[in-house]
């Protein structure tokens, strides 16, 4: 009986991050293009690595500590997306590639 609760737990250890591994990789690609509606414009904005430089960029033109987006109030959120109207990616000088 032993035997066979030990070979259960081994192949429970060794099959387990095999199945969580998809999880994880859903996970991570939809923080990565999460979509935020701004209302203010009544328009949808894709997060990706442009929106984060920009977004650094105006948390340090305003005096903000950077911290995760998608941690940011809805107010400040909205803030963010009227001052990103005002701003392109070419006024920025972000490179699109």
């Amino acid at each position: 009986m032993s035997r066979f609760l030990s070979t259960a737990l081994l192949s429970a250890a060794l099959i387990a991050p095999v199945a969580v591994a998809p999880i994880l990789v859903r996970a991570d690609d939809r923080a990565a293009g999460r979509s935020y509606h701004d209302k203010g414009h009544n328009d949808d904005h894709e997060w990706n690595s442009h929106e984060d430089q920009a977004y650094r960029m105006y948390a340090k033109q305003n005096h903000h500590r950077y911290q995760s987006f998608s941690t940011l109030k809805d107010e400040d959120q909205q803030s963010y997306w009227a001052w990103r109207h005002e701003h392109s990616d070419a006024l920025l000088k972000i490179d699109i590639r």
